[in-house]
């Protein structure tokens, strides 16, 4: 069957505001040609997305899913027709996808002196699936953290960052000055995620609510640092690898430009 991107992108809205009333506010169009156009992509694809009640609105099991790969594609679809603009006017571009924390600025600068004529982007790399922006073509290159499918990128390690426990403000652990692997044996952590489409706010709302400690890069929970969380370094745990990576096949020679000044700019920082 062929995609409808239009029904795609109502469900999304659907799914995101939980509500059909303010999804079709978003849209601009009405709520029940909303509704009827949800309900015929269902009957399109073959299987229920959403439980409907009076004053909400869930997604099934398929729902989910679909809104996680929902994501990807229509970002996809976005950077496609962006690229064939680009050509049409003869616009060079070069964008950079980074994991949460990992700063690009001193790169993009360097890089913005010497190709003035080119522009430059950003896109987050969602630390479930770092590698995709590469992949669908939404960046030319990419910050990203260990652990990441590699297979088919040229990846270059450009350094070592050390994880931190992540925790209430106000727990027992939170008064020392470091921890130990030993220290976590007997507390929850939330470090393996329950479901794939938690975002980090997620997680660190969980965090000081009380759910649990995680384990995370140090420049993350710098950059959500908030006054109810702490965080303590673990001597005893390796840190996390970060890389500089770019699809193999990849030759163009803005490309090789932006490697060669991100590497020189690591090397002088």
């Amino acid at each position: 069957m062929d995609l409808d991107l239009r029904k795609l992108r109502y469900f999304v809205a659907v799914a995101e505001q939980r509500h059909f009333g303010r999804a079709a506010e978003q849209l601009y169009i009405t709520q029940p040609v909303l509704s009827r156009q949800v309900r015929a992509f269902e009957q399109e694809l073959g299987c229920t997305l959403l439980v409907r009640t009076t004053r909400s609105v869930e997604l099934t099991a398929a729902g989910k899913q679909l809104r996680e790969e929902a994501q990807g594609i229509l970002a996809a679809v976005a950077a496609a027709v962006q690229r064939v603009h680009d050509v049409d006017h003869s616009v060079q571009r070069l964008v950079v996808a980074f994991s949460p924390g990992l700063h690009v600025s001193d790169a993009i600068r360097a890089f913005a002196l010497r190709h003035p004529h080119v522009e430059t982007g950003v896109v987050p790399a969602r630390w479930w699936e770092q590698d995709a922006p590469l992949r669908d073509g939404r960046a030319q290159v990419g910050y990203l953290r260990r652990p990441f499918d590699d297979s088919g990128l040229h990846t270059i390690p450009i350094g070592h960052e050390p994880r931190v426990a992540c925790m209430p403000a106000a727990h027992s652990l939170a008064c020392g000055g470091e921890l130990t692997s030993a220290d976590l044996a007997d507390v929850r952590m939330l470090d393996t995620p329950t479901r794939r489409t938690s975002s980090l706010e997620e997680k660190f709302e969980l965090i000081a609510s009380g759910h649990g400690i995680a384990l995370v890069p140090l420049s993350v929970a710098r950059s959500y640092s908030r006054p109810d969380l702490a965080h303590l370094p673990v001597t005893d745990i390796p840190g996390i690898e970060t890389c500089l990576v770019a699809v193999a096949d990849r030759r163009e020679t803005l490309l090789r430009d932006f490697l060669e000044i991100a590497t020189t700019t690591l090397r002088h920082t």
